[in-house]
């Protein structure tokens, strides 16, 4: 799975799981709220039964002849009978009329007519029964588990489903660049062989100029197409690790960029150390160099300066041309971005540069100023 897809695919499923907890949630408290009420609303019936059944033996001992009276006691609440002041007579708890209890507790008072043994008020009490209220927690807590693993799935097979179009259109893309580039690849080289010959027999005396068009669209063309074959085989591409002459050989891509350099009078001045050595790839190093300097001059101004130095350390290419906005130098090595739209391109060259670096454990460095330039820094 492309990375584009990974984070189309996380947002979905983010906003997906999101939403249906936060429903689940208020849904749930919702329940919660409503079964408790049940709960304590039971208990409290409960508890008014018990005070309706303490009457009845209050009102046997009022008419009861026996010398000693016992008080009703209850197994199931707390019970005392008050004057109608509300002073405490007797009960199984000394607690005072209008004490309603706290939170884990519920009371009721039952008013008494006539008086039984004198008592005007008869009032119960009992500690609330928490096991149903905590077994209706678990229980809620149970289903919201299993409720998310349950939509977690769900969510993940429909951002695959969700995801499938775009999957589908970026293999479409995919083939279409991979025909491209292999159609591309014959008449380029054709016409890039024709010109060396013409440049060798000195041919090209009476229309140098139409020959240095050619040339410069020839080399443009080659460029993308190495470039679009290395976005398409660079998971497959055999790299063959060797001890390169940077040197060298940035000195002779500086050379194959002399036409294009040329056509917008641009200078550039070099800094190039001798035998800087690097174990990578040709390849990849010819990629990273190329890339850069195109950028360097199709993002310059007519005119323009280019600094290029190469140590031991580090490759600089440095210009002065339009520049990138503060604001969009991290995003610029993504693939297909590009920070100005005023020249041509497929915003592919940092991000191969990117994962070049990347693959070889580099640094890349990019500092730039709008209209001011532009300083690309490898670091190895």
């Amino acid at each position: 799975m492309l990375v584009s897809e990974k984070k189309s695919l996380f947002r979905f499923l983010a906003i997906y799981l999101a939403s249906t907890f936060l429903l689940f949630s208020l849904a749930s408290w919702i329940f919660y709220t409503f079964t408790k009420h049940q709960i304590l609303d039971q208990q409290n019936e409960t508890i008014k039964y018990e005070a309706q059944h303490i009457k009845l033996k209050l009102r046997e001992l009022h008419k009861s002849d026996s010398k000693k009276l016992i008080y009703p006691k209850s197994n199931f609440v707390e019970s005392a009978i008050y004057d109608l002041d509300g002073v405490y007579i007797f009960g199984t708890q000394n607690i005072k009329l209008d004490d309603m209890g706290g939170s884990d507790s519920i009371s009721y008072i039952l008013p008494i007519e006539p008086y039984y043994l004198g008592a005007a008020f008869l009032k119960v009490k009992k500690d609330i029964n928490q096991k149903p209220i905590n077994n209706l927690q678990k229980n809620i807590v149970l289903f919201m588990f299993g409720a998310g693993i349950f939509f977690s799935i769900l969510g993940y097979f429909l951002g695959k489903l969700f995801i499938a179009p775009m999957r589908e259109s970026i293999k479409q893309m995919n083939h279409f660049i991979q025909d491209t580039t292999h159609e591309l690849n014959t008449p380029i080289s054709t016409i890039l062989t024709n010109i060396e010959m013409i440049e060798a027999l000195e041919l090209y005396s009476e229309n140098p100029k139409e020959l240095k068009r050619i040339e410069i669209a020839s080399k443009t063309l080659s460029r993308i197409y190495d470039d679009l074959t290395y976005l398409n085989l660079n998971h497959d591409y055999h790299r063959n690790i060797e001890d390169i002459d940077m040197s060298k050989l940035l000195s002779e891509r500086i050379v194959y960029f002399e036409a294009l350099s040329k056509a917008k009078s641009i200078t550039i001045k070099i800094d190039i150390k001798d035998e800087v050595r690097l174990q990578i790839d040709k390849n990849d190093a010819i990629r990273v160099i190329d890339n850069l300097l195109s950028n360097a001059i199709k993002y310059n101004k007519v005119g323009g300066n280019i600094d290029i130095s190469l140590s031991k350390k580090e490759l600089i290419v440095e210009d002065n041309g339009v520049g990138i906005k503060e604001s969009e130098i991290k995003s610029v090595k993504k693939r297909f971005k590009r920070a100005n739209k005023s020249e041509g391109g497929f915003g592919i060259g940092l991000d191969i540069v990117n994962q070049v670096v990347k693959n070889y454990g580099f640094k890349q460095e990019i500092r730039s100023k709008e209209n001011i330039g532009t300083k690309v820094m490898i670091i190895w």
